[in-house]
């Protein structure tokens, strides 16, 4: 069980490093490649379409090699993708790299629910939470390190990115293989025993409860992504300085680890049943927050961190219990976490474009209320007590 929770966390410290550190390396890369800003721009949306396109996929992969070997093959594939983006001279490569290091944690993403489901079915909250928690804390340090890590190569922009790069998405891969290969054989076993289950890949996608879990990813995901996207530029219309905006960011990112870790208390017992729904009361109060009084912005951002990180927990939650087994968890987490991605890549683009028309940030925010609304609604249909393809 040990080495269960040591492989887990391990593996979740390189779920998000190796796209969070891109943001604010992005200059630099630009000015070494010659690839426009806007350009570049497009790379996180490369790697959440990627996740939309292949996560339906992941279920099939890790039930014919096994949950264990299948993440294991993930990791590999995500440090072959991690030293490929970094390669010197063709701009290519950068392409390259990104496209498989969205493959591999498009399959990470999707098993590791089911992984949870398989061995911590009775800490499925607790151990989500700490996920989450970490995904989102390492995603942040990443973010933070980016620039100090591509200064230690003096003026040599092409090799300070890269070098940056490299080491924020790949500095504990070697303990992450090895500590895996070593829990997925009791976890290969485990699954020998209780067999390879029903194929769920299909039936899945016509399972109401399934678009309930699928929606309710969607919606949070959305949330997150133009929050993260957004929230500095609004920050900083409110005339608060390029640095203290920064502060804004990771304040909000500190406080999205805490709702992570609460996620295991709030979704114990009767809180299971009400959390989902009522979580978004939080990000609503910031929103509204946001619009009233924008210069407060540094208050906002608590409840709004709170919101997101608590959010992600309980969708990861969801996705681990309202399947009766980890084989259909899986196809579950393939199922949602594809929909969830496909929405979540239109939000940043959409609010973006409505600020621009209009000029306005209340009239952007908009769009995150609605989207609020939606995940408190759908909230309350997927926390009842019912299993996808049992019903």
């Amino acid at each position: 069980m040990t080495i269960a929770v040591v492989a887990l966390c391990l593996v979740a410290l390189l779920m998000r490093p190796a796209i969070s550190a891109v943001g604010p390396l992005i200059d630099r890369m630009s000015q070494d490649t010659g690839i426009p800003l806007p350009v570049l721009g497009a790379l996180p949306t490369i790697v959440l379409l990627t996740w939309a396109v292949v996560s339906p996929f992941a279920h099939g992969v890790g039930r014919r090699a096994g949950l264990g070997t299948a993440v294991l093959g993930a990791l590999a594939l995500l440090g072959a993708g991690t030293v490929i983006r970094s390669i010197p001279g063709s701009a290519v490569w950068l392409w390259i790299g990104t496209a498989l290091i969205g493959i591999a944690l498009a399959i990470g993403n999707v098993l590791l629910p089911a992984v949870v489901k398989r061995d911590f079915p009775l800490r499925v909250p607790l151990m989500m939470g700490v996920y989450s928690a970490l995904l989102g804390g390492a995603g942040a340090v990443a973010s933070g390190l980016a620039i100090p890590l591509a200064d230690l190569t003096g003026d040599d922009i092409g090799a300070g990115w890269r070098l940056s790069l490299l080491i924020t998405g790949a500095a504990v891969l070697p303990l992450a293989l090895l500590a895996w290969w070593l829990s997925s054989r009791r976890g290969a076993a485990a699954e020998r025993a209780a067999g390879a289950g029903p194929v769920t890949r299909l039936g899945i996608w016509r399972d109401p409860v399934a678009w309930q879990v699928a929606v309710y990813m969607g919606v949070q995901s959305t949330n997150f992504y133009v929050l993260v996207t957004w929230l500095a530029p609004m920050s900083l219309a409110t005339g608060r300085s390029a640095a203290l905006a920064g502060v804004d960011v990771m304040v909000y990112q500190v406080f999205s680890l805490v709702g992570s870790l609460a996620v295991a208390f709030a979704m114990h017992g009767r809180g299971a049943r009400i959390t989902p729904a009522l979580l978004p009361l939080l990000g609503v109060a910031g929103v509204v927050g946001l619009m009233l009084w924008p210069a407060a912005v540094g208050v906002w951002v608590v409840p709004l961190g709170v919101f997101s990180g608590a959010s992600l927990g309980v969708s990861l939650t969801l996705m681990a219990q309202r399947a009766r087994d980890h084989s259909t968890s899986s196809a579950l987490s393939g199922m949602s976490q594809s929909v969830g991605y496909a929405i979540a890549a239109i939000g940043p683009v959409l609010f973006g474009v409505v600020q621009a028309a209009t000029g306005s940030w209340p009239a952007a925010l908009v769009i995150l209320l609605a989207s609020m609304t939606a995940q408190a609604l759908v909230g309350a249909f997927a926390a009842r007590d019912r299993y996808v393809l049992q019903h």
